[in-house]
């Protein structure tokens, strides 16, 4: 009994080793376990077992349509449109929403040019044939209207000419995703009764509305493919005793198998690499507004200028006011910003300027306050008033009939002061003349 007793001691030192030499060898397989998976992408693991990225290239091959609303609907279920398509499949759903969305644009640029008879203008003027371009959308009297011009501007992302958000079009409608709600209430109301009445001047018809120009900013470059790009042969080795041919066939069943790890784990479907060529002096949002107000919009008949821009155009918007202060504000008449990404302390605009928003701009920011709500100021540029909706792609679209009202007032306002300072003019003339008069 005391030699068991005597040997449990032993018995217990040797479970402790043996307990330690596991819990190493878990540890040792744990970190080679981690290190494994360290090494294998999960989502390109993920990938593998996509579909093709072979998407429709129309609407009908789509199997969608938009309604007598303006919404998207399929043609057979009339339901909306479904992103998840299929299940566990997100960058193949999301490839697919974005070759929807391509579509859309082209639908988009058809709807300005058929329902709201606008006209395409290739930027850069002088683009040579085989350089990159883009373009903006001008009505038939966007140069010559002399009374109005609107300008619209949309945020930045895959939003292009006409589009304010690409996701309330595909989701909600047309109205509330794209700017031709403006461009029809621009050109055929105008604003105030007194626009609507048609006037002839020589042998030009037209009805003295708003002409309007469409901006495209995020249309600035040329993508294109990327040339193949040829490794560099590998340095030579150390010279080895083995035989070349036993060396070339160790050397091929190594790059194998090297291969068909790659090959099981990554995405079979090689996407095309592609760079992109920036459009010359419209290679940015913040170009591409001061290229057009210098080369359309300070060259337009139009006595006021009305400016309409959505978040990232309301930071060009306010770059253009830093690069040609004194033409705006001459030129300028009234600006909405609806949720703009302006900051006027790391643009460092001038004392002015600031000065000048604050007696012509407002921004309709996304807000849980009733719409027009007035709301404090976060920096000393120009009044925020609430756009009744939370959401920041909606802010265009729930202040449309509140930016037209801005818009009214503003320039009634202007031309009561111009009817005063005529007044003025005229009165100082007759009392000039009556005083000359008495003299002689």
């Amino acid at each position: 009994m005391r030699s068991h007793l005597a040997a449990i001691p032993e018995l217990c030192v040797l479970w402790i080793a043996m307990a330690q030499i596991a819990g190493q060898e878990d540890r040792e397989k744990t970190t080679a376990l981690k290190d494994l998976l360290s090494r294998i992408d999960l989502d390109e693991l993920m990938k593998k077992d996509e579909p093709p990225f072979t998407f429709p290239k129309t609407l009908e091959e789509f199997e969608y349509a938009f309604n007598e609303y303006g919404q998207l609907r399929h043609v057979k279920t009339g339901e909306p449109f479904v992103f998840n398509a299929r299940e566990d499949l997100h960058r193949w759903n999301q490839k697919r929403y974005e070759a929807l969305g391509e579509i859309i644009t082209q639908y988009v640029y058809e709807l300005l040019e058929k329902k709201c008879n606008m006209t395409k203008a290739i930027l850069p003027m002088d683009a040579t044939e085989d350089e990159a371009t883009t373009f903006i959308y001008l009505s038939p009297d966007a140069l010559s209207n002399p009374s109005k011009l609107l300008v619209l501007i949309q945020g930045s992302g895959v939003v292009r000419a006409g589009q304010w958000a690409r996701r309330l079009i595909i989701n909600q409608d047309l109205d509330s995703g794209t700017q031709i709600p403006f461009i029809t209430r621009a050109v055929e109301v105008g604003g105030t009764p007194k626009d609507e009445e048609v006037h002839t001047v020589g042998c030009f018809i037209w009805r003295e509305g708003y002409g309007v120009m469409v901006l495209n900013p995020n249309e600035n470059y040329l993508e294109v493919d990327k040339p193949a790009v040829f490794s560099p042969l590998p340095s030579p080795t150390e010279p080895s005793d083995e035989p070349a041919e036993k060396r070339e066939r160790k050397d091929d069943k190594e790059g194998k198998k090297k291969r068909e790890f790659y090959e099981k784990y990554r995405n079979p479907q090689k996407e095309t690499e592609t760079e992109r060529i920036p459009v010359r002096e419209n290679g940015s949002s913040e170009e591409h507004v001061l290229y057009v107000w210098d080369h359309f919009v300070s060259r337009a008949a139009a006595k006021n200028v009305f400016i309409v821009a959505h978040s990232y155009g309301g930071l060009s918007f306010v770059e253009l006011m830093n690069q040609r202060e004194m033409q705006v504000k001459n030129r300028a008449c009234a600006v909405a910003l609806t949720d703009s990404a302006h900051n006027i302390w790391l643009q460092e605009t001038s004392k002015g300027t600031q000065d000048w928003m604050q007696q012509h701009c407002c921004n309709w920011v996304s807000s849980p306050e009733p719409l027009d709500t007035l709301l404090d100021p976060m920096l000393p540029d120009c009044p925020r008033v609430s756009a009744g909706t939370e959401r920041h792609e909606l802010t265009s679209w729930t202040s449309f009939n509140s930016i037209f009202r801005f818009f009214t007032a503003i320039l009634e306002a202007k031309e009561d002061e111009e009817v005063v300072e005529n007044s003025n003019i005229v009165t100082t003339r007759s009392s000039s003349l009556k005083n000359k008069h008495q003299d002689l």
